[in-house]
């Protein structure tokens, strides 16, 4: 059932040529299939997710996509250089050093907004 199932991200976009500039130069992504819905992105980790065209891109008040890496510091760095510009929330038991969020036995975490609005997490969190 479900519990055996590959679950895949839907990300909206207002503008998805907009989009796919952002994926493709900021964050270094290319699409693995193109169809009249939308972009379908597969990166090596295994994760899938497919970018749609839609009005309601970048409502979502809460993250919706994480990437998990082994190193925050170095992705936040690398994105940086590319212009990204990352943002800070207040959260309880939070600690930041520039723009990197430590959070205890959690690990670490860097939160970004695409070119759609949408939120978007880095983090090393392994479980």
């Amino acid at each position: 059932m479900l519990n055996d199932s590959l679950v895949t991200a839907n990300i909206p976009a207002s503008d998805l040529e907009r989009a796919r500039g952002f994926y493709a130069d900021t964050l270094g992504l290319t699409p693995a299939d193109e169809n009249p819905g939308g972009l379908v992105y597969t990166t090596a980790g295994g994760t899938t997710f497919f970018l749609y065209e839609t009005e309601y891109a970048g409502q979502a008040g809460h993250t919706i996509a994480q990437w998990h890496v082994t190193d925050v510091q170095a992705e936040v760095d690398a994105l940086t250089s590319k212009g990204l510009q990352f943002d800070h929330y207040d959260m309880p038991g939070v600690t930041w050093e520039g723009d990197i969020a430590t959070m205890g036995d959690m690990g670490h975490a860097a939160w970004f907004k695409d070119s759609e609005g949408n939120i978007m997490c880095i983090d090393d969190m392994t479980g």
